[in-house]
């Protein structure tokens, strides 16, 4: 759904500690994806096809603190990122980090708010036959 709160991600000064610390505190699955310098984490039961199975409950990622990412960041699902971000951008927030690739699952964007917080955008891939994804595909 457009404009929803689909994803999550928790910057880390280290990766390890903040993974055993989410782990023991909440019962949170991190799995780390190395080749994307990331972690998945999942904070609820998922179904066979890995999507949250508690409504409303979404998943998230950890990732080495730098940048401009350096707190929490939520992700909105939108329908055409580059959209977003032009709309984002008149509105008076600025782009962070522009339209990138993620896999074959779709594409992320960080924009920064009229008030300086960093907020993630996500736009799903189609699905193969056209049926688009679901947005918490990410969540996964």
């Amino acid at each position: 759904m457009a404009g929803g709160v689909v994803h999550f991600e928790i910057p880390a000064d280290d990766e390890g500690r903040a993974r055993g610390f989410y782990s023991s505190a909440f019962g949170w699955e991190v799995s780390s994806v190395p080749e994307m310098s990331y972690a998945m984490i999942k904070t609820t039961p998922t179904d066979a096809t890995g999507m949250p199975s508690v409504p409303g409950s979404i998943n998230g990622g950890m990732f080495h603190r730098e940048g401009d990412l350096t707190s929490p960041v939520l992700t909105v699902d939108v329908d055409d990122i580059d959209a977003a971000l032009e709309k984002i951008n008149s509105l008076g927030g600025s782009t962070v980090s522009p339209r990138q690739e993620i896999g074959s699952m779709g594409w992320a964007a960080y924009f920064r708010d009229t008030e300086g917080n960093v907020v993630g955008l996500w736009q799903n891939a189609p699905r193969e036959g056209g049926a688009g994804a679901a947005a918490d595909d990410i969540g996964a």
